[in-house]
């Protein structure tokens, strides 16, 4: 298969065009004939220009490629190799929304032909590949798995906003539905990854790792924003004191936080679905769940409390929230936490404004319900650093000061700004 790929007597698919099939797409095209694939036609246009819409890849990512963009599934018949990339989300219940996944598995399935290759990048639940997908597969294509075609689950590893471990530098995850399938497409992989490959021995395995990668973040970053509710009883700094236990070598790095996202808030529901499906109920992942899903309102009843402290009236407040992706220097603003404390403001009748250099208004009007302001005007009760953007560390606190009233607040989520606040009434987690 690989040296087909690459004499390009066969040609690769990527289904999905996001933050992970993008970059794998590109990365193959280099190599080989690729037929890229999104459903949303306007997203393909700008493919088709050498636009990324995820704001992640510049310009030049796109040279250099033989690439077909297009939102006609039809056009996956022309490949052999596939490789699904669509989104895996959670709904309002926080229960898997396979929908995505498995409309993209039926339209591959429509263009299997025999000899053809499967691999899913999407975060799933271990035994959702096979248990799922396959038999979608088998119905739309009228093949037999490993008879046929042959199916693998190589997870996504990519981290929006990091430039230093980006696909090829990051090791991959191999798996397949046999020992020939796992072989071929560890080949297959093997030829764009340079920090290498590791093969699972089942694909259930290979699901399994992805999904507690950031199961285990997920629960560390817990124990710190769990951590910070008790030391803010104690009034004592959360940064300090993790500063301090820090300096034991085997301390483990974690910090508080708002936990949003597409990956730490959302694949622990994946694993705790099929627990319970098997009739364990999680004790550890859950608890670490609800504590990260309620820390946006943590963080805004906090607020409240020490605009009353300081003698502010509260019905009518205005507060400004700097920042609403759901991490530093990106644009992505899915299951972003910030609209957490967004609402929760507002339930208190306080006018919240919010401002981001990276965010679109369009995208967050849409998702949450509230858009940017173009600039800020006014003079806040309160100011809340919710999201590190490099463009907020360089900021000082006499501007701070210059859009706050007297008696105002300010709350530095991330605690960026400790050591650096004198003269504010100063919170952080």
């Amino acid at each position: 298969m690989l040296k087909e790929l690459l004499a390009k007597d066969k040609k690769l698919s990527v289904i999905g065009l996001g933050y992970v099939g993008l970059p794998i797409a590109l990365e193959f095209a280099r190599k080989m004939s690729v037929i890229g694939f999104d459903i949303k036609e306007e997203r393909v246009e700008l493919m088709r220009q050498g636009i990324d819409p995820s704001n992640e890849l510049e310009a030049e990512a796109f040279n250099g490629c033989d690439i077909t963009y297009t939102s006609n599934a039809a056009d996956l018949k022309e490949a052999n190799f596939h490789v699904v990339a669509v989104p895996t989300p959670i709904n309002n219940h926080n229960l898997p929304d396979l929908t995505p996944l498995l409309s993209a598995t039926r339209a591959v399935g429509k263009a299997l032909k025999k000899g053809d290759y499967v691999v899913f990048e999407s975060t799933v639940y271990p035994g959702c590949t096979e248990d799922d997908c396959v038999p979608i597969l088998e119905e739309e294509s009228g093949l037999k798995l490993n008879i046929d075609f042959k199916v693998g689950f190589s997870p996504e590893r990519i981290n929006p906003g990091d430039k230093e471990h980006t696909l090829t530098k990051i090791l991959k995850i191999v798996s397949g539905s046999d020992d020939e399938s796992a072989r071929v497409i560890e080949e297959v992989y093997a030829s764009i990854i340079t920090a290498g490959i590791h093969k699972a021995s089942s694909i259930k395995v290979a699901e399994a790792a992805k999904i507690i990668e950031n199961t285990q973040r997920d629960v560390n970053i817990a124990l710190m924003n769990e951590l910070s509710l008790i030391f803010d009883r104690m009034d004592i700094n959360t940064f300090e004191v993790l500063e301090a236990a820090g300096t034991k070598w085997n301390f483990l790095r974690f910090f508080p936080g708002l936990v949003g996202g597409h990956c730490i808030g959302v694949d622990p529901y994946y694993l705790t679905y099929k627990a319970n499906e098997l009739g364990y109920h999680s004790k550890i992942i859950t608890g670490g769940r609800f504590i990260n899903d309620s820390m946006g309102g943590y963080v805004a009843k906090t607020v409240v409390k020490k605009m009353i402290s300081n003698g502010n009236k509260i019905n009518g407040a205005k507060v400004l929230i700097m920042g609403a992706t759901f991490k530093e220097n990106v644009s992505d603003i899915r299951n972003s936490k910030v609209a957490d404390v967004v609402n929760e403001l507002k339930s208190f009748s306080i006018q919240v404004d919010v401002v981001d250099p990276h965010a679109s208004s369009d995208e967050l009007k849409h998702e949450y319900g509230y858009g940017l302001i173009d600039k800020v005007t006014e003079k806040y009760n309160a100011v809340i650093v919710a999201v590190n953007h490099d463009e907020y560390i360089k900021l000082d606190e006499d501007y701070f000061k210059s859009i706050m009233v007297d008696e105002g607040v300010f709350v530095d989520v991330k605690g960026i700004y400790r050591n650096k606040i004198n003269d504010l009434t100063y919170w952080s987690l």
